[in-house]
């Protein structure tokens, strides 16, 4: 299965659990993109002891998983690219959600 996962939520717990599922789904065989948008694209300083949300994000990319950012975001923001995903555009969210069997929103 292709799965497409647009997380937009800057919640610890959300992000680490959305995160979990897309490195399950690695491990099952399934090919997983994602897509990081508004308040989520701060993903990579969000932890905290209980929630290793940098942690999942390595397992995800280690899996062979992709991310994506959203440039305009991380503009907004005054942010570059994040260490684990090229800036993306709008065109590359649709695009996944273009080939992807399923698509959830976290």
């Amino acid at each position: 299965m292709k799965l497409g996962i647009v997380i937009y939520s800057n919640d610890l717990d959300t992000v680490f659990n959305a995160f979990r599922l897309g490195v399950f789904s690695l491990r099952k065989g399934d090919t997983v993109k994602v897509f990081l948008l508004a308040k989520e694209v701060e993903s990579e300083i969000l932890d905290n002891n209980q929630f290793k949300v940098s942690e999942q994000i390595q397992s995800f990319v280690d899996a062979n998983g992709e991310i994506f950012a959203c440039g305009t975001c991380l503009e907004i923001r005054k942010s570059g690219s994040l260490n684990m995903c090229p800036m993306s555009t709008l065109e590359d969210l649709y695009l996944i959600i273009e080939e992807s069997d399923k698509v959830l929103t976290f």
